[in-house]
């Protein structure tokens, strides 16, 4: 696993590269502290601390984290764990997260993660863009509009004749 460290006495900033989902929003959001042209890449004297932790936040995998020096709070979780999935990607994670292992044990506590949906991730449950390789792409099926009237999830949830009709155009009727 290659993780890295970088700090002033303001703040203290961790990547770990295995997170990584390579989105850029880092580098978009503060190049004069994030820019993969330099070695090392992060340069966390470019810029004050208010405006590394800023930028810091803005990355989804997580794999950009920070700790603060100079008595400032730190990263607060954005208020209830919000997940929402990224078009033909991972699922975007926000919030007070605590991953488990197989066997219920903590594998990572975080306040934000890209986590897998194609299946391919050699890093589970975090995504490594295999879905990229893999051609993955999102189920096209619309959520139907009853959604909001709906009194339970049975109601939203198709039958497998439902799903047959849909697969083979197959009718019960017919």
């Amino acid at each position: 696993m290659a993780k890295r460290t970088y700090e002033t006495d303001a703040i203290r900033v961790h990547w770990d590269s295995e997170r990584c989902i390579h989105t850029a929003i880092c580098l978009r959001s503060l190049p004069e502290v994030f820019d993969n042209a330099n070695h090392p890449w992060v340069t966390v004297d470019g810029a004050p601390a208010d405006k590394v932790a800023a930028a810091i936040e803005r990355c989804p995998s997580g794999a950009l984290t920070y700790e603060r020096l100079d008595g400032t709070a730190g990263e607060q979780p954005a208020g209830p764990v919000e997940i929402v999935p990224r078009p033909n990607g991972p699922l975007s994670v926000r919030g007070a997260i605590v991953v488990r292992d197989v066997a219920g044990e903590v594998f990572v506590e975080t306040t934000r993660a890209t986590l897998c949906r194609c299946g391919q991730s050699q890093n589970q449950p975090f995504c490594d863009l295999s879905h990229r390789r893999a051609g993955f792409e999102d189920n096209p099926r619309v959520i139907p509009q009853e959604r909001g009237s709906a009194r339970s999830p049975a109601e939203l949830t198709p039958t497998s004749e439902d799903q047959r009709e849909e697969v083979h155009g197959d009718s019960q009727a017919e």
